[in-house]
């Protein structure tokens, strides 16, 4: 693969729209670090609409996270001819976010296996440097929230908890509750309640079970404050839906 992006110097309206239009996010730099393209897969990866917020601007021996793992003097490695490889590489989604003012991506992490590149030209010396970007392993917040939803629907009798229902999302609390009520328009404890409340009214349809025994029966006590949330939940009382059902 790599040498079919090298053997086309020369060529570059070639070169540029078999990079544009590649399955694989790939960004291309200038010999100094900054970016001189992102194709079209890289951009739909990290939800990136106008190319021109990281051409240009973006300067990979620059970049504080790229410089903090240590490994800029094997990525220059590239930019003098070799081919170097990064593999199993945690990419840092919420720096990218916000150094480009990005909405915040709909997952939880993303591990990358990296070939960094030269680009020669017909005298092999080297023009360009590129990147190929190949995910390995993405945790993907909707996924979770799926996972979380089948915990809150199978322990439903027992009491909110909202750090068993993190774990079977496998996010923090704090962000699985940010991307719960993105999905689903609720939050983790109003999804409980309401699919709470609907068992109640599904024991409610039975006449040889008085009001509380059907609340009972959901591990509820009926009083005043479940009665309430009954309320906020159907728009009317225990008593009066029962009403309604004879």
């Amino acid at each position: 693969m790599i040498e079919s992006f090298q053997s086309l110097p020369g060529k570059d309206e070639l070169l540029t729209k078999v990079i544009e239009f590649f399955p694989y996010p790939i960004q291309i730099f200038n010999l100094d670090g900054t970016s001189v393209m992102v194709n079209k897969a890289l951009q739909a990866e990290y939800g990136v609409n106008d190319p021109d917020l990281v051409v240009g601007k973006y300067n990979v021996f620059q970049d504080p996270d790229i410089i903090a793992t240590g490994l800029v003097e094997e990525l220059k490695r590239a930019f003098r001819g070799e081919t170097v490889y990064f593999y199993d590489v945690r990419v840092p989604l919420e720096e990218i976010a916000q150094r480009y003012g990005l909405q915040e991506l709909d997952v939880e992490a993303v591990y990358q296996d990296i070939t960094v590149f030269p680009i020669f030209d017909d005298e092999k010396l080297v023009i360009y440097v590129a990147a190929i970007l190949i995910n390995r392993r993405v945790y993907r917040g909707k996924d979770g929230i799926e996972k979380a939803k089948e915990y809150i629907e199978t322990h439903w009798k027992e009491k909110f908890n909202l750090g068993e229902a993190a774990k079977a999302a496998c996010l923090s609390k704090a962000h699985f509750t940010k991307l719960f009520k993105r999905h689903t328009g609720v939050t983790p404890l109003e999804y409980y309640t309401k699919y709470k409340i609907g068992k109640v009214k599904e024991k409610l349809l039975d006449p040889n079970l008085s009001i509380a025994e059907a609340f009972a029966a959901c591990n509820m006590d009926y009083n005043g404050h479940s009665a309430r949330v009954f309320k906020e939940k159907t728009g009317v009382s225990p008593t009066a839906y029962r009403k309604m059902l004879v």
